[in-house]
């Protein structure tokens, strides 16, 4: 009986802390989906009626500052906060490796409107939107699952 209650409680403090660890995760990659698309917003379109933003004539590279902040943003959140407990001694390394499957997960979405419109002749905002959600929903299971086993690992 108390090997059963032991068990119970174990088991009980695994999911409770997995819980923890997914919120975590999920509240650092929301304020990083902020802070990309709003960064990208705010440095090619401005503040409402400001007429454009600072980089209204280079999209593109607005779209690489706004992505590099978001990604910068979302190591030092992780590291600190989501896997203290876990992150490695050499932080170049754990930032290379974070950089890694971030840029897999950049091209599983990017691969959803690839599939999308050369594959399936999808062209609309609502099917580049949906693309996008499919590839990024994947992209997100890959990230925490790799962060957990190759990133943030203390070694």
């Amino acid at each position: 009986m108390l090997f059963l209650g032991l068990l119970n409680l174990r088991m009980r403090n695994a999911i409770s802390g997995a819980w923890r660890e997914v919120a975590k995760f999920g509240t650092v990659g929301a304020l990083a989906f902020v802070l990309d698309n709003g960064g990208y917003t705010l440095l090619v379109f401005g503040l409402p009626g400001a007429g454009g933003g600072p980089m209204r004539a280079t999209a593109v590279q607005a779209s690489v500052l706004a992505t590099l902040a978001a990604t910068l943003f979302s190591w030092v959140a992780n590291r600190y906060w989501t896997y203290r407990q876990r992150h490695r001694k050499n932080a170049v390394r754990e930032l290379l490796c974070f950089t890694c499957v971030n840029v897999v997960g950049i091209a599983i979405t990017a691969g959803a409107v690839f599939v999308s419109r050369q594959l399936l002749g999808l062209d609309s905002a609502l099917s580049d939107n949906t693309a996008r959600i499919v590839g990024w929903a994947v992209a997100t299971l890959l990230r925490f699952f790799s962060y957990r086993r190759y990133v943030f690992v203390a070694v």
